[in-house]
């Protein structure tokens, strides 16, 4: 029986289109047409995948503010933040055109022949993206994994499925063979845990809750099938008395709030150096209050709402529902009635061990503490399950080091909040994940190595 789900536009809770959700039956059909698709699709020389991926490239330009204005209105993401989004996929694509034929194996001295190395596609590679960054997410999987010669098969998010569906189309158009990039709106009940048990999916790629990704694990264990996870994080931001303090308190914004905080990368966490404490929150303050919350269809827009209804009584509760826990500092302006709107907020821990301190909040809301020296920063940095990202401000270049070999996270920033970049990888310790994304060794994830020798005796 086919059911359907309704898109909701977030900012203003109306109604954007009804998509069908797969079956389990309609998953098995698609993962049928990967596994059918996938020898030829390994067959093709690496200069013409890598064609193939430059022109899908090519009309993701070409569309990049259709599937901009898509977003902003499935998700609620700002007109600039989507563009971006968009911008992302095609030069992801465009950056992992030039790997097929630079997906090299290895020779290896031997003794009585010669021994070389192969890197092999694994096959149907599943992959799940969240509700938080449909597109980059998405490209982030599907680019270095159809360049590596498997085919895939993408479970869009329930809540967010419109700009998958239509990169689909747009794979079609460009060349890319019938089979080989399919994309399978349903439920993570239904399409997701197909993915885990289907013995033709050889990985799975998910973004989402480290919860979720305990049970992909455990899973995914039975075929002893590979997986990358990129899960939760609660990343610090840590700003030394030595830095530029305004600068460090006009970019902290930024780091948690863009996308509503709804990032896993959010520097959710402020550890500011005792000594310029006050300082620091007074422009603070300042830069909070200046977000710019608005329709995100407003090109001055910073911040758009919340995904859903149920999102923003999960946010809140952390503030209006954990009064002797927390104390408000300060907050930002929101716009009142329909939308799921949620002012930054900004509050103060009474101890390390609170929910808003230790939990990923997922939402425009940061706490605050003070910090006494390095090994204080450190120690409070890493007191926590997830390890995603981070940063440091500091004028003192080898503090900046120093720490950042300290605290337990993948991808730090010092002076600066950026943590992906398409050219780099990208990744979690502990809890925030197992593999790692993007980068020029990204194929590694979504191939096998093989061993051949040829005997000369």
């Amino acid at each position: 029986m086919t059911t359907t789900h309704d898109v909701i536009n977030p900012a203003t809770e109306q109604l954007v289109r009804s998509v069908e959700l797969a079956t389990v039956e309609e998953a098995d059909a698609a993962i049928a047409r990967a596994s059918t698709a996938g020898p030829a699709w390994r067959a093709v020389a690496p200069a013409d995948r890598a064609l193939l991926l430059r022109r899908f490239s090519d009309l993701v330009g070409d569309h990049q503010e259709e599937l901009a204005l898509l977003e902003v209105e499935n998700a609620g993401h700002t007109i600039g933040n989507a563009r971006w989004e968009a911008g992302n996929v095609r030069d992801v694509l465009a950056y992992y055109s030039g790997a097929p034929e630079r997906n090299f194996g290895r020779q290896i001295p031997v003794a009585g022949g010669i021994d070389i190395t192969f890197r092999e596609p694994l096959g149907v590679v599943g992959i799940i993206v969240p509700w938080n960054f449909p597109m980059p997410i998405a490209g982030w999987g599907f680019a270095p994994a159809l360049a590596a010669g498997n085919t895939v098969v993408l479970k869009p998010a329930e809540l967010t499925p419109l700009t998958a569906m239509r990169l689909g189309e747009l794979a079609l158009e460009a060349g890319i063979p019938e089979g080989v990039f399919t994309v399978v709106p349903g439920k993570g009940s239904v399409v997701g845990e197909r993915f885990v048990t289907h013995p033709d999916v050889r990985k799975i790629c998910f973004t989402g809750s480290t919860a979720v990704g305990q049970r992909i694990m455990r899973g995914a264990a039975d075929q002893v099938k590979r997986v990358t996870l990129e899960l939760g994080g609660k990343s610090a931001n840590i700003v030394f008395a030595d830095s530029d303090l305004e600068l460090a308190a006009a970019r902290a914004p930024y780091a948690v709030f863009d996308n509503a905080g709804q990032d896993c990368c959010a520097r959710s966490r402020i550890l500011v150096e005792r000594s310029a404490f006050d300082t620091f929150m007074e422009h603070f303050e300042t830069a909070v209050r200046g977000v710019v919350v608005t329709d995100p269809h407003d090109e001055a827009a910073e911040m758009g709402p919340l995904i859903s209804a149920e999102q923003h009584d999960r946010v809140s509760a952390y503030v209006e529902g954990a009064a002797d826990d927390v104390d408000v500092a300060f907050r930002g302006t929101a716009p009142e009635g329909a939308g799921h709107w949620y002012a930054p907020t900004v509050v103060l821990p009474r101890s390390t061990t609170d929910a808003v301190w230790q939990e990923e909040v997922f939402g425009p809301v940061v706490a605050v503490l003070p910090f006494d020296d390095e090994a204080d920063a450190v120690a409070k940095a890493n007191d926590t399950a997830y390890g995603l990202s981070g940063s440091i401000w500091t004028r003192d270049l080898g503090r900046g080091l120093r720490v950042a070999r300290g605290v337990e996270a993948g991808n730090l920033s010092v002076n600066s909040h950026s943590s992906v970049r398409y050219s780099t990888p990208f990744g979690g310790f502990k809890q925030s994940g197992i593999g790692r994304e993007l980068g020029p060794d990204a194929l590694e994830a979504f191939t096998e190595v093989k061993n051949v020798f040829i005997s000369t005796d």
